[in-house]
């Protein structure tokens, strides 16, 4: 499947079992996780990365990439599987 196959360029999102998926969410996934893990960022910057980036972990478990990629950081990894037992309890 092509990119603009699964989201037009005319569209912002997508929703994927019942879940929006908004254009740019792996990548700001990312880098909120290199801020986050920065340790030169100050801590209110850390903070609000982490926020961000459990706040995206609905949209992409909706899209699996859970299911195909796992975080090679242990601490990246605890905050994913954390964020997806709590979805999986609410």
């Amino acid at each position: 499947m092509k990119p603009h196959e699964l989201l037009p360029d005319q569209h912002d999102t997508v929703v994927v079992n019942g879940s929006t998926v908004r254009k740019g969410s792996v990548g700001a996934f990312l880098v909120s996780w290199r801020l986050a893990s920065d340790p030169a960022q100050a801590a209110s910057t850390r903070e609000e990365a982490k926020v961000d980036l459990l706040a995206l972990v609905p949209a992409l478990a909706a899209l699996g990439l859970f299911e195909v990629l796992t975080p090679r950081d242990p601490q990246l990894a605890q905050w994913v599987q954390t964020a997806l037992a709590d979805r999986a309890v609410s």
